[in-house]
């Protein structure tokens, strides 16, 4: 339990360093995050759809008989530790269904090549860290890969509903 405890710790700090991350290359107006625009999305489909056969739309139910009994679980989102260097996290909306997939892969780990998730290259940021979203807006949905900087780097995918 106690090293359950210390996985969910080091994922949310994973999360709170990307989130200050993000908002710090926010803030900075010559850095400019590219974000690509798929215009098409209505006849193509993402690369990266799907997370351990979990989609997006799923309801709650239909999502844990996929991964099995989440580590931490709540009406608004899951938490999921597959091993040491892999979480997921699930985010369901008002209707108990999933809105948001977003999962970490500490030392980029059993991490997909980031063109099965966006296709295309990767963003250097200031920081260091590497990053692209695509967004379908027909399917009016975003999917992003990013790679943050540092000695133990973490990869994150996200699929999520707009």
């Amino acid at each position: 339990m106690q090293n359950l405890k210390i996985k969910f710790f080091l994922s949310l700090l994973a999360a709170v360093v990307l989130c200050l991350g993000l908002s710090f290359n926010a803030s900075v107006p010559a850095q400019k995050v590219k974000v690509a625009v798929n215009h098409e999305a209505a006849m193509q489909q993402p690369l990266y759809m799907e997370y351990k056969g979990v989609r997006l739309g799923m309801t709650a139910e239909e999502a844990r008989a996929k991964l099995g009994n989440p580590a931490l679980k709540d009406s608004e989102q899951d938490y999921y530790v597959f091993s040491e260097n892999e979480t997921a996290q699930i985010v369901y909306d008002t209707s108990q269904r999933v809105s948001t997939i977003s999962v970490d892969y500490l030392g980029g780990i059993g991490a997909p090549d980031y063109k099965a998730v966006v296709g295309g290259e990767l963003e250097q940021r200031a920081n260091g860290s590497w990053y692209r979203m695509v967004r379908y807006e027909g399917l009016r949905l975003w999917v992003s890969y990013n790679r943050s900087s540092g000695s133990l780097a973490t990869v994150t995918l996200t699929i999520q509903k707009f």
